[in-house]
């Protein structure tokens, strides 16, 4: 059998790999990633790309004011006991330095947003702004050849199948045909996507969102030249005594012995793509509902709970990241599955129901505590109910604003559609009355521009991602224009929570807490330090890269030169 050894070997290539091999290759370690698919960028590269980091340098330029008394004051209400204090105090004690560090010494940038509220807005200690981050938007093409082992976002993220927008681009798409501003960025962005096609380019190279965090990141790695193996799977865990001290990786078609001297970092994503966890930790019912990866099938945790290491199944308040998702078959016969995360749940003139036709959650809360209603209410599956003036305007799960045909939806039977909401009601096979009775009490309400059932529009973070040009309550307006329409979704999620114990240097800790040396984990393989809850925009991708950065420094804590760390520099030549 062939064997190599390196300093770190990090397994898995989402933000919490890829940063991590990139830190401990600037400290002068000698690293190898390996990724199992045959493209890097792991959950990241499909992700919105939003990283909660408190007390960053980005909110700090805008003028944010914060405190870290705030932002503890804040997490305590929101995770309390499900997750163990010092595991945030670190995140919070070294997440600005790792934003420093990546933007100092690779081609990750972030822009601060200054207005973002968080997710429990309502509480002590909630931030309005600041907090919450995005990648800079990353030009493609400076990747070369391997542009096209960056893995793709999902299709139904990309318009005109290929190319990709983000929050700004939508909304200036949608004016296009009535605003000079809007008409102007739609032929920048058609243009320059024609041109990519033109090329030869599979896709658009104009990166934005998640995908433009894992460009950055691979970018990075490929001038570091840390060594990078794709479809490259981790089948075992390598001992000697109580230490891990390598891996057993196919690579090329042959099993490869790699020892690492440093340590090992599992980041392969969680366990979205295992049914068999997810019927084991997740509430019933649930199936093959992830909005992630499909290739994360658990694989870092499953070798590391082969060692004895422990996982925080029983600790969490939830053992994943819930979203309202939909589903719908692809030409090819792949299943889409749609994150209601963002454009649709929180417009106004949308509501969400159950089988008898009733609401039974604020739909504008965030994706995580919507997903979480369904599954206490019993609402598996829910209903999101519209009329035909919300879907021109603001489209539906899959189907896109001012879409030119719905015939697609409507024949694979992902869109229903009724003449009148009795008639969708029963289309629909819920109680048609019910659903009804429940409209126009809600048209009672829009009309007033107040929820007291719900209170949808209430807050600050269900008025932040409403429509601001509708008056009075950006959230609500009347269903009220037949026909009417329905999509299906299931209590989904994003990601999965429950992951291996670690401590506050993310080692992997085993069932009596003690650490197993040389084995570390990030990411999803982590346990979320959050304990299942979703205070913020980003606090998957925040942590991620925050203990991919510590575990890193840890790994090379004993190599000092000169009383510090050497850094190995990337040229000049190729920094952006």
């Amino acid at each position: 059998m062939k064997s190599i050894e390196v300093d770190v070997l990090v397994i898995g290539s989402g933000a919490a790999g890829m940063c991590a091999a990139a830190v401990a290759k600037l400290h002068g370690l000698d690293v190898l990633l390996v990724e199992k698919t045959d493209r890097f960028g792991g959950t990241t590269a499909l992700s919105g790309g939003g990283t909660w980091v408190p007390l960053n340098a980005q909110g700090k330029a805008l003028g944010v004011l914060d405190s870290r008394e705030a932002v503890e004051t804040y997490l305590d209400q929101v995770v309390g006991e499900a997750a163990p204090r010092p595991m945030r105090q670190a995140f919070l004690d070294h997440g600005p330095a790792m934003l420093e560090f990546l933007e100092r010494h690779t081609h990750v940038k972030f822009s601060g947003r200054q207005y973002s509220p968080d997710y429990l807005c309502e509480l002590e200690g909630a931030g309005r702004g600041g907090r919450a981050l995005d990648p800079l938007e990353f030009d493609g093409r400076q990747l070369g050849a391997d542009f096209e082992n960056l893995r793709a976002p999902w299709p139904e993220f990309l318009a005109f199948d290929g190319m990709m927008v983000n929050k700004t681009d939508i909304d200036l798409l949608l004016k296009a045909k009535r605003s000079l501003p809007g008409m102007r960025h739609a032929l920048k962005l058609l243009a320059r996507f024609a041109s990519d096609r033109l090329r030869g380019y599979s896709r658009g190279t104009r990166l934005v969102l998640g995908n433009a965090l894992a460009g950055r990141l691979y970018k990075s790695l490929l001038d570091l030249r840390v060594e990078l193996w794709r479809t490259a799977p981790a089948r075992e865990l390598l001992l000697e005594g109580a230490r891990v001290v390598g891996a057993l990786i196919d690579h090329a078609g042959q099993p490869v012995r790699v020892s690492a001297r440093r340590g090992v970092l599992l980041a392969t994503g969680g366990f979205p793509a295992n049914l068999k966890l997810r019927e084991q930790w997740l509430p019933h019912p649930t199936g093959q509902w992830s909005a992630g990866n499909e290739a994360n099938t658990g694989d870092g945790i499953t070798l590391a709970m082969g060692l004895g290491a422990g996982t925080g199944h029983a600790r969490n308040r939830n053992n994943a990241f819930y979203s309202p998702v939909s589903m719908m078959q692809r030409a090819d016969g792949s299943t889409a599955r749609f994150p209601h995360l963002m454009l649709d749940r929180y417009k106004p003139g949308v509501i969400m129901v159950n089988k008898a036709g009733q609401r039974f959650v604020n739909e504008a809360d965030s994706y995580h505590a919507c997903g979480e209603a369904q599954h206490k209410a019993g609402a598996v599956p829910a209903w999101l109910i519209c009329d035909s003036q919300f879907l021109q305007r603001y489209g539906l799960g899959m189907v896109r604003p001012q879409a030119a045909s719905l015939r697609r939806f409507i024949d694979s039977g992902y869109l229903k559609r009724g003449d009148s909401v009795q008639a969708l009601g029963l289309a629909l096979s819920i109680d048609a009355a019910g659903l009804q009775a429940t409209v126009a009490r809600y048209n009672t309400f829009a009309e007033q521009g107040q929820d007291p059932d719900f209170g949808k529009g209430q807050s600050a973070y269900n008025q932040y991602l409403g429509d601001p040009a509708h008056r009075p309550n950006p959230c609500l307006a009347p269903i009220i224009k037949g026909p009417f329409y329905a999509v299906e979704v299931v209590p989904g999620d994003i990601g999965t929570a429950c992951g291996l114990i670690t401590d506050e240097q993310a080692r992997v800790l085993d069932a009596q807490g003690q650490a197993i040396e040389g084995l570390y984990a990030a990411g999803n393989d982590m346990n979320s330090i959050m304990g299942g809850q979703y205070p913020g925009p980003g606090i998957t991708l925040g942590p991620g890269l925050t203990f991919g950065y510590i575990a890193a420094c840890h790994m090379a804590q004993a190599r000092q030169v000169n009383g510090g760390p050497a850094l190995a520099a990337m040229s000049s030549s190729t920094m952006p």
